[in-house]
């Protein structure tokens, strides 16, 4: 049944909307513009502001419908599904093993597992957001807010599970670190 779970969990994370709607909408491939990427921030870059959100919003929905039946059906694999759902989405099999930062999926995945822990990284992500500009910056920092809150706010047994997509993400925005550091990192308008 695992092995089941895991399988399908990868599948759906690994659907890519923001190629996906930009290819069907734009009749542009996503990954020719901006960083390259094919997740949410990206398809803003697209100047299509449609297409950008509906990304966000369709990448956070793969994880919380999934993780939701999880949850309610197969609870003790749900933190084993969280993880190959957000793997699935930053190692897409459909477009080569190279996806998006799996920061919107993340989102989905904290909300299925603890709401609480969701709405911490949205308020650290806008704080940080709205000093910086920075998509990127907000969303690791958030991340980084998620297990600390997770362990000192909750006692959270869990906590290591947060560490591990926290460091996840700083994998998959290791560009990103560079740019910042040599500041030349792009601000993002999300309005």
């Amino acid at each position: 049944m695992l092995f089941l779970i895991l399988f399908i969990s990868y599948l759906i994370g690994s659907i890519p909307f923001g190629f996906l709607l930009a290819k069907i909408f734009l009749k542009i491939d996503i990954r020719n513009i901006g960083s390259g990427n094919i997740g949410a921030t990206n398809a803003l870059r697209t100047g299509n502001k449609l297409i950008g959100y509906s990304t966000l919003v369709l990448d956070i929905s793969k994880a919380v419908i999934l993780l939701l039946i999880i949850k309610f059906n197969f609870s003790e694999y749900l933190l084993a599904s969280s993880i190959a759902v957000f793997l699935g989405h930053v190692f897409p099999i459909w477009l080569k093993f190279k996806g998006g930062k799996g920061v919107a999926t993340y989102v989905g995945i904290l909300f299925c597992i603890n709401i609480y822990l969701g709405v911490i990284f949205i308020i650290t992500w806008f704080i940080v957001f709205i000093i910086s500009k920075y998509s990127s910056l907000a969303s690791m920092i958030a991340s980084l807010f998620v297990p600390l809150s997770s362990y000192f706010l909750f006692n959270d047994i869990n906590y290591y599970f947060y560490i591990i997509l926290f460091l996840l993400i700083l994998i998959t925005h290791r560009e990103n670190i560079k740019r910042l550091k040599n500041n030349t990192e792009s601000k993002t308008k999300i309005y």
